[in-house]
């Protein structure tokens, strides 16, 4: 007997130095090594071996150790390395508590036909198949039919809608720069599955035992591997396919000392043994004694499953089949089929025995889910409850859950179930098979995208600059952007009172290139838009601005900005800097599911520019500076409209936009301008401000942000932006729900402004808001919540702004928002509060 290919492997286990060969899996060097038990059940702490050799065992879980800690690893499913150390379980596993060192990808496949499972059936359709044909499979042997691409070490795990399949190819233990793992991204025009069959065992009392072992794992072990697992060897088997491992293994030198023939009347009732099976013990069916059979190996195998797994992730309905005792597929979908084992062809006709009558005992030792360390008695109290589905049935006994999601076990319940139950399994629905078929690491599903690349730090051009003049940052979405410029003994408060001198009374910058950037083009771009915003779009001239609101379904923002007509069809849209990809997969969405039939084109370009905010009083001074060649007067540059100019010697785009109420300029360079722009108008003069005085500015003017003001249950109306809901427009997202009683309720929370009695007391964001100028016993009604709340140099006072029921109603009314122990008096207001008349907007 030939041990594969004779270039040995080192590894350990359990401490021990074991050696192994190249083409190993670790359950197969175990069995070389004579060593059977590999784990202890997680309940009842019982020794278990090796059952299976493939992804249908529910034993053989190991904790690998190096090269890296990985639990809950199946040992038929590791193939062996040299340097491999490894455990067996005593119950759950250990997680790294150091980064993993390997690399893992994904990669993109596009084929006509893809054909899961490389046996007979699988090849047979592969060479059949026309165009561009796909073949994966999980053994690492094998090679491909002539002009068929094949993907060995490849486990198809998930059929999803459209003919995208998930795949994860093991690359072993790789040389430094070479992913370890990578999964596949698969479309294909159709799919054949082929993913033949798994033996099932038999459920009698102490069929747990190291040494007891699916006949067909066996022979795998045997013609695979080349390694014998046992030398006595007895036989239980309810079909013909254990006698061809039987054979087998007789020419290989082992003794059969008895073939247990389920269709003869006989059975095994029992087994002996602590670390080890020793004996079996074999009776009629039905008698409670019997004869003791002395063994090292006892095989059984009572018939066999069709792997249906993806199949029915792919929504296949599947049927009962009595002759094996199994279900099969009902037939083909429109682009998935299955052939082979899988679909139930070729399997030998089995007498059904999902157990074998046990005597009564305090302990049960029936082991249906040998992982969950679930029994027939388990079962039997989950019919006993009054359960009759079986999917109910296996979420009470968590029978086919663990690793192996009840490749065994899955049937045995069924059938256990349906005796219980004196049903029919043709009339049983199965329970629901679904995505991953085999465990899948969380690190081959996160691939790349880890580390920095999970959760990208994103910096503007201008970042540098930032750093160096000691900016203290804060964190939108991914973005770094600048919190406020300390100088030299400077609190915060103390630095944010500067900077909003600065834009109230003088000249500031701000770096707003983090604001989303969405261009919209084509010829149906205008009617999109109307769709997407609550107001007018489509009516807007080149080179003319729009502020814009964009509800969702239900009505209520989810986030606002400005629409820039750059041209006949063609639209640059603004978004907030947290929403912007929310907002782009908004757009899509509509135009991939609802709207494909327009001719519009929405791509992001959030960093193609670096858009700069010039704001204050003397703005349209410095501007003229850097712009000598542009009419910043009102009369030539209104607000809400851009021009290209020349601004310090660079092209670029300037809009007139105020997001704080003063006179101000939003210039946008290509972003690799960026710094040389920023350092030009810091240069003449302006005070650059973060993104907290932004948010006083922003405030003092009663402006809403998005995520902040508004908490998704929040209508245009409810901010007092009726002004920006069209009445012209036939339709737009969310103009029905405007309609519903819910939205015009007259007790709903709307946007005000709140000023403490007391004007130095910083309310907190997020404070209730209540009636009574104490707290009262609960429950106590909340009339709605503080949402920003700031110091104003320019109020000379402390105020906030605060969603409250019927809030407009109750402006010049006192309200109280506990704090602490104490509870502040303050006064209703309207949500402007510096300039109302918004005379300082053009200077």
């Amino acid at each position: 007997m030939t041990r594969l290919s004779g270039v040995p492997l080192k590894f350990t286990f359990d401490g021990r130095e074991l050696t192994g060969f190249l083409g190993d899996t670790l359950a197969s060097a175990l069995l070389a090594n004579g060593i059977h038990r590999v784990a202890t059940s997680i309940k009842y702490g019982r020794p278990r071996g090796i059952v299976g050799a493939g992804v249908e065992d529910s034993n053989a879980l190991v904790q690998i150790e190096k090269p890296f800690p990985e639990p809950m690893q199946q040992a038929t499913t590791v193939e062996l390395y040299d340097g491999l150390e490894a455990r067996g379980l005593r119950g759950q596993g250990r997680l790294a508590t150091e980064p993993d060192p390997a690399r893992y990808d994904a990669k993109h496949a596009h084929c006509d036909v893809l054909v899961i499972g490389a046996g007979p059936a699988g090849r047979a359709a592969a060479t059949a198949a026309s165009g561009r044909v796909l073949l994966v499979d999980d053994q690492p042997d094998g090679e491909a039919p002539e002009g068929v691409r094949f993907l060995s070490r490849t486990t198809a795990f998930g059929i999803y809608d459209d003919g995208f399949v998930l795949a994860l190819e093991r690359r072993g233990e790789p040389p430094e720069r070479t992913s370890r793992q990578r999964v596949w991204r698969i479309r294909a025009k159709r799919i054949v599955v082929a993913t033949g069959a798994h033996e099932r065992p038999i459920v009698f009392p102490d069929n747990d035992r190291p040494g007891i072992m699916l006949a067909s794992a066996a022979r795998t072990y045997l013609n695979r591997y080349g390694v014998l697992v046992g030398k006595r060897v007895v036989v239980f088997t309810t079909n013909d396919s254990a006698y061809e491992a039987a054979s087998d293994l007789a020419r290989a030198g082992a003794e059969i000392v008895r073939i247990v023939d389920a269709r003869e009347g006989y059975g095994v009732i029992g087994t002996d043994g602590d670390e080890h099976i020793t004996a079996a013990h074999v009776a009629k069916l039905g008698e409670l004694q019997g004869e003791r059979v002395p063994c090292d190996l006892l095989l059984v195998s009572g018939g066999w499953n069709p792997a249906v797994h993806l199949y029915s992730q792919a929504r296949g309905t599947l049927r009962y089949a009595p002759e094996l005792g199994s279900y099969v597929p009902a037939g083909d979908l429109p682009n998935v089929s299955v052939v082979g084992a899988a679909a139930g062809e070729g399997l030998p006709e089995t007498k059904v025995l999902w157990q074998v009558p046990a005597p009564e005992s305090e302990v049960d030792t029936r082991f249906v889910d040998q992982q969950r360390d679930a029994t027939v008695s388990d079962v039997l109290r989950a019919t006993g409850a009054g359960l009759t589905s079986l999917e109910h049935v296996k979420r009470y006994t968590t029978i086919g859950t663990a690793h192996d999601q009840g490749k065994t076990s899955g049937m045995l319940a069924a059938g256990i179930t349906a005796e219980a139950l004196g049903a029919d399994l043709a009339d049983r629905r199965p329970t629901t098979f679904r995505p991953p078929y085999t465990p899948v690491s969380f690190a081959a599903l996160a691939g790349r995208n880890r580390g920095e690349l999970h959760d990208p730090v994103r910096v503007t051009t201008i970042h540098p600059w930032h750093v160096e003049h000691g900016a203290e940052f804060e964190n939108v979405g991914q973005w770094k952007r600048p919190w406020y410029y300390p100088r030299p003994g400077e609190s915060m408060a103390d630095a944010v009172r500067r900077e909003c001198r600065a834009a109230r009374n003088d000249v500031a910058v701000m770096d707003g290139s983090t604001l989303g950037k969405i261009d919209v083009q084509g010829p149906d771009a205008g009617w999109f838009l109307d769709m997407l915003y609550t107001n007018m779009m489509s009516t807007l001239k080149v080179g003319r601005i729009r502020y814009g609101v964009m509800c969702g379904v239900d009505g209520m923002v989810i986030d606002d900005g400005t629409v820039i007509r750059v041209g006949e069809e063609r639209f640059l849209v603004t978004t907030t800097t947290g929403n912007a990809a929310m907002v782009l997969e908004w757009m899509e969405e509509w135009l991939q599911t609802e709207w494909p039939h327009l001719k519009v084109f929405a791509t992001s370009v959030t960093e193609h520019w670096t858009t700069i905010p010039l704001v204050g009083p003397r703005s349209r001074e410095v501007l003229s500076r850097l712009a000598p060649g542009l009419d910043v007067s009102n009369e030539a540059f209104g607000f809400m409209t851009w021009q290209d100019a020349e601004v310090a010697g660079l092209q670029a785009r300037v809009c007139r936009i105020s997001f704080s109420g003063e006179l101000a300029y939003e210039i946008n360079v290509p972003s690799w301008h960026g710094p040389a722009l920023w350092q030009s108008i810091v240069d003449h003069g302006a005070t650059p401000y973060g993104t907290e005085t932004m948010h006083v500015l922003r405030a003092e003017k009663g402006y809403p942000i998005i995520g902040q003001d508004t908490d998704g249950t929040v209508t245009p109306q409810d901010l007092g932006m009726s002004w920006a809901v069209s009445k012209k427009k036939a339709d737009f997202i969310g103009k029905r729900s405007f309609a519903r009683a819910e939205n015009n309720r007259p007790d709903r929370k709307q946007f005000v402004g709140l000023l403490p009695v007391d004007p130095f007391v910083l309310l907190p964001e997020g404070s209730q808001i209540i009636e009574s100028e104490t707290v009262p016993e609960p429950p106590v009604r909340m009339l709605g919540h503080v949402t920003s709340s700031y110091d104003s140099a320019a109020l000379g006072r402390t105020f906030a702004l605060a969603l409250v029921r019927s809030g407009r109603e109750r402006i010049g009314e006192t309200l109280y928002v506990p704090v602490g122990d104490e509870v502040v008096p303050v006064t209703v207001t309207e949500s402007v509060l510096f300039d109302k008349e918004g005379a300082r907007r053009d200077g």
